[in-house]
């Protein structure tokens, strides 16, 4: 389980983050929504050990964040908004240059099974090649080699075609639901985050989005 307590995070005198408290259990895909600078991907960089908190306290699976911060390192896995592959490799290629990188070790048959299992089927090609809901594939491919416990997804659809987004959505819920991962999800399509999510929490204060939520009768939670 992930448990934030009393979390927060100032820029200098800005305070960005206050007092947010919640948890995610295991199989669980949470939702977090708000306008553009209320937190979110400030939140998913804390929880990805990117950056600290000013205050509070995170924990997951009972390691704590401040004392055991490269054990929780390799349990978290986190897609940012920017793609970052190797545009002139092939998808094998940036497959196998990553997966020297991570946590944990896979055969090449391992990796592309992965790449299978989300219909990213064009082993061969040249990422400069390919669409952009294929790259954001590869993307989340990338991140899943090390098989997190907490996934970490910073608009992991925006921008690409809605048999993409659908396909990564179906394959989300399914490592969600069979290995109990945690899945932390922030996107402005309410539409998505509806039809994903199991809970969402809401963030700063616009209350447009929690507005939108409660009449499609998705529990949201404001934090």
């Amino acid at each position: 389980m992930l448990n934030i307590n009393s979390l927060s995070r100032h820029y200098g005198k800005k305070e960005i983050l206050k007092d947010i408290s919640f948890s995610v259990k295991p199989g669980e895909i949470v939702g977090l929504v708000g306008e553009n600078g209320a937190g979110k991907s400030t939140m998913l960089k804390i929880l990805a050990t990117l950056l600290h908190p000013t205050d509070g306290s995170i924990a997951l699976n009972n390691l704590t964040y401040k004392e055991n911060r490269k054990k929780v390192r390799k349990l978290v896995g986190f897609v940012p908004q920017d793609i970052a592959l190797w545009d002139e490799f092939t998808v094998e290629e940036n497959m196998v240059f990553f997966e020297k990188l991570a946590w944990k070790k896979k055969s090449k048959e391992e990796l592309k099974q992965l790449c299978l299992d989300m219909k990213l089927e064009i082993w061969q090609d040249s990422v400069k090649t390919l669409s952009g809901g294929m790259k954001r594939k590869l993307n989340l491919a990338i991140t899943l080699i090390h098989d997190p416990l907490l996934l970490l997804l910073d608009e992991p659809t925006v921008g690409i075609d809605l048999k993409s987004r659908k396909e990564i959505g179906s394959y989300l819920y399914r490592r969600a639901k069979k290995e109990g991962m945690m899945i932390l999800y922030t996107s402005h399509d309410m539409d998505e985050i509806i039809s994903l999510c199991d809970r969402v929490f809401c963030i700063g204060n616009d209350p447009f989005y929690q507005e939108v939520l409660q009449e499609s009768g998705k529990e949201v939670f404001k934090l």
